[in-house]
Formats: C-alpha cells, sequence, structure tokens
C-alpha cells in the first residue's frame, strides 16, 4: 500500500525545520502533527535526491514531488526480528544517544534478515516503556523551549461583562516569565501576545510549546480552517517551530502550569480590587508587576528568574528577525470569470489565465499576496473599501474574450428575456465599471436570484430598482429580501437607456 503524500506545505516546513531550524526528527514530527517514521522517510529521499536544501525549496511543487516522491510500503511485516528493549532502554539514558541511532544500529545488526521499520520500532519502544510504570524526567535545556499559555483567571475593565483574558508565557530552563492582558483567545490575540512575548524575552528559543495545538485555532469566524496557517507563518517569520503539548499530558506542560499560578498569586492577586476602565490599563498594570516577579529570590535555588535568565536562555536564544511579524489571515478562493477574488467583500485581481483555478491569499492589514500552487502570482495593498475592485493593468485582458461562457452581449440577452426592466439593469452595472467585466460578478448575481425568487419578481424588482435611481445587484437583492417589488409605482418609467457620454450603448456589446 502506497505512503500516503503529505501535503507541499508540510513537505516545505518539514526541509525548512531539519535544514534550517535543526530541529530533531521527534520535534519536527510534532510540529507538522505526523509521525517520526513520516519525518525519516522523507528526509531519507531528500538525502536520495542529492540536493541542496536552498535548491529544493526553490523549486515548483511539482519539482519537489518529483524529487521525492513517496516510496511503496512492504505488503508484508511477518518475521521481524524482535529488538532487545530492556538495552534500549539503557542505552537511551547515555547522553547524546536517540533512537533514531539505536534504530540505524539494529538494522545494521540485522541487515541479512526482515527487520522493524523505524515507526513500529518507536511505537513498540513506547510500549515497553508503558509497561515500565515509570515518569520519564523532562530536561530542559537552554534557550529550547518556551512554553504559553492563557491563566484560567481574568480581570474586568471599563462596561459590565469586559474581561481581560491573561496571556503567559515561561521559559523552560530559567522559568523567566512574561504576561499581558489581551480582549480575547482569538488568533490574532494569541499571535500578538506570541510576538510581544519574544519581544520581552529579546530573542527566539527553538521551540514554542502551547497548551493545545486547538487554542490557536478557536477563532470563531469563517477563517477558522486556515487559522494553523497563520501559525506556521508566525514560526517561520522567526525561525522557531510550534509543539503542541499532548492531549492529557499534564507534563508536557508542567512549566506553563506552574508559570501560570505565580503569575495568578503574584499579580493578578494584587489587582484584585483594582478598578480599570480600559484594557491597556491592564496590561500596563500587569506590565508594573512583571519586574518584581522576576526579580523575586528562589526558595530553593540561588539566583532568581532575572540571573537565571541572564546565565541560561538568554545566550541561548536566536536572535529576533529585524522586522516584527505582521498578522495575516490565509483564504482559499476559487477565481471567477472576471479574474477577480473577493476577500472581505472587496475584489482583487489576478492573472485571466487563473480563471476558475483555485488561489491561497495571505492578507495583512495592509497587503494581499496571491499565490497558486506555492508560488505569488499576484500582490496588491489592501483596500478596506466595500465592494470596490483593485486591478492591476497586466491582469487586464487585451479585448473582451469570446471564450468566456459569458459574455456582456449574452448577459443582456439573458435579461431580455425577463423584461426591459431587468435587461436595463445590466446594462446600467455593465456600464457603471471601467471594465465590462468586472461587473460580471454583479450580473450573474442577478441569475441566482432568478433561480430564488423566479422571474416575474426579478423583473419587477429591477423596474423598482431603476425607479428609485439604485440599479445595482445589492438594491434588486434588498427589494426582493423585503417583497416590496410590487408596491405601487407613482410614474411611468422609460426603459431606454440614458444618452450619456459615459453611459455605453447595446451596440458596444456587440
Amino acid at each position: 500500500m502506497p505512503t500516503r503524500a503529505l501535503h507541499m506545505r508540510k513537505v516545505r516546513e518539514l526541509i525548512r525545520l531539519k535544514y534550517k531550524a535543526r530541529l530533531s526528527h521527534e520535534q519536527i514530527a510534532g510540529a507538522l502533527a505526523i509521525s517520526k517514521g513520516v519525518v525519516a522517510k522523507y528526509v531519507a529521499r531528500i538525502e536520495r535526491a542529492k540536493l541542496d536544501p536552498a535548491v529544493l525549496m526553490a523549486m515548483s511543487d511539482a519539482e519537489v514531488m518529483a524529487r521525492i516522491a513517496p516510496a511503496s510500503r512492504p505488503a508484508s511485516y511477518g518475521g521481524r526480528i524482535k529488538p532487545d528493549f530492556a538495552y534500549l532502554h539503557a542505552e537511551m539514558k547515555r547522553p547524546n544517544v536517540t533512537l533514531t541511532l539505536l534504530w540505524q544500529e539494529y538494522r545494521a545488526a540485522n541487515a541479512d534478515v526482515l527487520s522493524y521499520g523505524f515507526s513500529q520500532f518507536a511505537d513498540l519502544y513506547r510500549q515497553y516503556i508503558a509497561t515500565l510504570r515509570r515518569s520519564m524526567r523532562q530536561v530542559h535545556r537552554a534557550g529550547e523551549k518556551l512554553f504559553v499559555d492563557y491563566a484560567g483567571q481574568s480581570i474586568g475593565y471599563g462596561r459590565e461583562g469586559d474581561r481581560a483574558q491573561i496571556f503567559v508565557a515561561t521559559l523552560g530552563a530559567s522559568n523567566y516569565t512574561f504576561a499581558c492582558a489581551t480582549a480575547h483567545q482569538r488568533l490574532a490575540d494569541w499571535t500578538g501576545a506570541l510576538v510581544r512575548a519574544l519581544e520581552y524575552i529579546d530573542g527566539v528559543p527553538a521551540l514554542i510549546v502551547p497548551d493545545n495545538a486547538k487554542a490557536l485555532i478557536a477563532d470563531p469566524d469563517r477563517y477558522e480552517p486556515r487559522a494553523s496557517a497563520t501559525i506556521e507563518d508566525l514560526s517561520r517569520h522567526y525561525g522557531t517551530a510550534v509543539l503542541p503539548a499532548r492531549p492529557y499530558r499534564p507534563q508536557d506542560k508542567s512549566k506553563v502550569e506552574v508559570g501560570v499560578q505565580i503569575v495568578q498569586r503574584w499579580i493578578l492577586a494584587r489587582l484584585r480590587d483594582g478598578k480599570f476602565t480600559t484594557l491597556d490599563s491592564v496590561d500596563a498594570a500587569i506590565g508594573d508587576l512583571l519586574a518584581d516577579l522576576n526579580t523575586r529570590p528562589f526558595k530553593r535555588l540561588p539566583g532568581s528568574r532575572e540571573t537565571a535568565y541572564a546565565q541560561l536562555d538568554r545566550p541561548a536564544l536566536k536572535s529576533l528577525p529585524v522586522s516584527r511579524y505582521e498578522f495575516a489571515r490565509y483564504h482559499e478562493a476559487r477565481v471567477n470569470i472576471d479574474y477577480h477574488i473577493a476577500i472581505d467583500d472587496h475584489f482583487y485581481s489576478v492573472p485571466q489565465a487563473l480563471v476558475h483555478q483555485k488561489v491561497e491569499a495571505r492578507a495583512t492589514a495592509r497587503n494581499i499576496e496571491i499565490l497558486h500552487r506555492g508560488v505569488r502570482v499576484a500582490a496588491h495593498a489592501r483596500s478596506y473599501v466595500r465592494f470596490g475592485y483593485t486591478t492591476l493593468p497586466e491582469h487586464l485582458p487585451a479585448a473582451h474574450r469570446a471564450h468566456l461562457e459569458w459574455s456582456p452581449g449574452r448577459l443582456i440577452r439573458w435579461g431580455e428575456k425577463h423584461g426591459g426592466a431587468c435587461a436595463e439593469v445590466i446594462r446600467r452595472i455593465l456600464s457603471s465599471r471601467p471594465h465590462p467585466e468586472q461587473g460580471y460578478r454583479a450580473c450573474l448575481g442577478l441569475l441566482r436570484l432568478e433561480r430564488q425568487h423566479g422571474g416575474p419578481r426579478l423583473e419587477a424588482a429591477c423596474a423598482r430598482a431603476l425607479l428609485l435611481g439604485s440599479a445595482t445587484y445589492q438594491t434588486v437583492g434588498s427589494i426582493l429580501k423585503r417583497r416590496t417589488e410590487n408596491l405601487a409605482l407613482s410614474e411611468k418609467i422609460e426603459w431606454a437607456a440614458p444618452e450619456h457620454a459615459h453611459v455605453r450603448g447595446p451596440k458596444y456589446y456587440q
């Protein structure tokens, strides 16, 4: 049975984490939510390709997959040599010994017989560990992990019901702690707090460990399915990886749980009687108490969180990038026949050759970047004008494209089947745009209204929209929704297009 291929984004992220971030296979597997066996297989294929990782990353998706296509798995797994798990467990306690190294030695010692692949080898070893009923003590290396979570307590401010959510981040080796207030626990709040935490510790750890990955994509809006791409975007910007704690494994997140308790006892308890009018005032009050928290002497160890941070974590952290991460959402869209995609009710152009193709858009507060199969095909300054168009000249067709299933002439003929009012609304929609193709979307919306409400009602609604002097799709849709299309008309309407220089006549579309 063939190995299931990874999504290309995960393949590229695997290459980055392996050869640039230099993480272990176990860390990569946790960050990408795949097994270590899959990581090992893809790394082996990359090594066989004998390509520089930077060259591989510069290739297109199709070229990358052609070079590292998944190999077939054997159909049978019987008769394998059983590893000596007692020996493996003893060897794992030695410095710098990894399960991957032990598996390679096991395969080399049994080269002439059938042996286990890494995935089953690791699973069997974990089953053996479970029978020992012993907990494995965690050792946090300097600069390796930043544990993050939200506190269970919140602080009221402003109007009744407004509660500030308290974000907490703790470095693994030194316990150096950061806290701040956010309005919610949505994706934008998580990413904003993570950026502030990295700036507070003045560096980047190898791994960021949240309480649970689902907490990072709990934003209750229609973009939730793409939230994980935003976190991957942030980790690429800072050259780190996000490794979620395993569900029902409290030992994975003990550091931040202790950090949350410390923040609740030494900061939130002190602010319990505070009267705050804004979220910023809550955040400022927390910031004022952070220095005292980090300089408090340890009870059983010499020094404080601050001195331990200076000695352990600070020298081991990677430098922050020059620019601060700008929050980005990812949108999937299919290019309409007008060669535009919609993002938050604004339309952005793409090359007309991509009509009907699926694309991905990366949207920040200032820019829109459109990708097709991992390659950027368009970039725009972001606009917040509803139902407006941002169109690059190079994306416009040289002439009206006869191969499209709809054209201005066909749209007008369709409208004439229902009556003069419908046809006139279509003419005015097309004539009101710099390029008629930009009116296709609204005209196709009229087709949808006809399917929902029928031709007679659509014709009546178009007549009323013309009387109101608002020949738009939104007005016609509102009239049908309110069922006001049959109200008495106060005057007779002449459907002929008005003679204005900026309005194109029917001959223009022949």
